[in-house]
């Protein structure tokens, strides 16, 4: 039986980049069921920004169209304008179809291999079908990231810059994009470009609206961004994170989350010490890694949807190590996709989901534990030459491409 298993999936229908772009498609058909059942309101949410944008209306009041309240950025009356205009199912429709095809433009055109780009389509499917259930804006987070890394990998950073600030200015995630900054061969050009994006989107809304009212959003928005972190920290649907999952074990409501985040901005940030790795295409494949989890691991507005972004730094971390994988990382992976991807789910058990998982958050543990395994090889591991040969179907990371970074000036920063 396991060999007919084995053979079935060495079809070259399971290795193919479209099967993947159909099956994304799919399941964006399949998010629209959510329709019938009027679990339709985040949609709605996004919609009416760009109606409240136009009609010089506050962008995060209470409005009888929807319950709970926009907390993005006044740009995102222009992201989301082209999927207001339509009647809303039509809108939803093109909104999740178009969601699917920018994460998978953004992987296909990502430094992976083929065979990883595949396995990302299918390893993170079932979350994604999460997201787009919940018509969340976290897949196109995630899409931009990975986009930002690979324009930098390019030198291209007029367009890295445009993905880490429509990043930041829609919901502040990718504002961790800026960890890329090292790994530019134009880092003046790179800041240069950011400041015009920063400059230019904060503008922008104001081509539908009064300048005045564009920058009370502004002022709205950060108010909002504030009494949500405050009503965060206990919420059962919001805080999923590894600050959540601390403070909900704990039950402690006094602390800091100060206490948790700057040891995690350390662990993060020491790898980066390591100058003469930076010119391994693992090494900088690992940071990306690296920022995919810490973004979801360390926010207390992670929810659910969010860990579409997770899992993906999931995957670049267990395929960009030019050595060969334990049994010990193939047992996170399947800790990941069962105790993350399925927990929040019917696939897994009710009374172990609903008495256990969520209101202790531990949806986070996987990826923490991941993440700190990360840490502690970004640390000490070589990431110059592979221990192993290729895996079949390229799962493996390709050999490093070997960039001539001036560390010298590396170091001068």
């Amino acid at each position: 039986m396991l060999k007919k298993i084995k053979t079935l999936l060495a079809k070259p229908f399971f290795h193919s980049n479209t099967t993947i772009f159909w099956l994304w498609t799919l399941l964006a058909l399949v998010a629209m069921t959510k329709l019938r059942h009027g679990h339709n309101n985040n949609f709605l949410v996004f919609r009416y920004v760009f109606w409240h944008t136009i009609n010089g209306q506050s962008l995060y009041a209470e409005y009888p169209e929807y319950f709970d309240i926009n907390h993005y950025g006044p740009v995102f009356s222009l992201v989301v304008a082209p999927f207001a205009w339509e009647p809303v199912w039509l809108g939803m429709l093109l909104w999740l179809v178009a969601l699917a095809w920018l994460l998978f433009f953004a992987v296909k055109h990502s430094t992976l291999s083929t065979g990883q780009r595949v396995f990302v389509g299918w390893f993170c499917a079932h979350e994604l079908l999460a997201a787009l259930f919940m018509q969340q804006f976290n897949i196109a987070i995630v899409a931009l990231l990975l986009m930002a890394f690979w324009a930098i990998e390019r030198e291209k950073e007029p367009w890295a810059a445009f993905c880490i600030m429509l990043g930041t200015m829609v919901k502040l995630y990718g504002i961790v994009g800026l960890a890329f900054f090292l790994f530019s061969k134009h880092r003046g050009k790179l800041v240069m470009w950011l400041a015009i994006w920063a400059a230019v989107m904060f503008a922008a809304p104001m081509l539908i609206s009064s300048p005045e009212n564009v920058v009370g959003q502004y002022a709205e928005w950060y108010d909002n961004l504030v009494t949500k972190n405050q009503g965060n920290m206990f919420a059962s649907a919001q805080n999923i994170s590894l600050l959540g999952m601390v403070r909900k074990l704990s039950g402690v409501a006094t602390y800091s989350d100060l206490w948790l985040i700057v040891p995690g901005m350390v662990l993060f940030a020491l790898p980066l010490l390591r100058l003469s790795q930076y010119r391994h295409l693992g090494f900088r494949q690992t940071l990306l890694a690296s920022v995919l989890m810490f973004v979801v691991l360390f926010s207390t507005g992670t929810e659910n949807s969010g860990y579409v972004i997770a899992l993906v730094g999931v995957v670049i971390w267990y395929v960009a190590a030019p050595w060969k994988r334990s049994r010990w990382d193939v047992a996170l992976m399947v800790y990941a996709l069962i105790g993350c991807s399925f927990a929040h789910s019917d696939l897994f058990p009710h009374s172990l989901r609903d008495n256990i998982i969520r209101p202790y958050a531990l949806k986070a543990l996987p990826i923490a534990i991941i993440w700190f395994k990360l840490c502690y090889e970004m640390a000490v591991r070589k990431y110059d030459a592979a221990e192993t040969e290729a895996e079949p179907n390229d799962l493996k990371a390709e050999p490093a491409k070997e960039l001539n970074y001036n560390t010298s000036t590396i170091g001068k920063l």
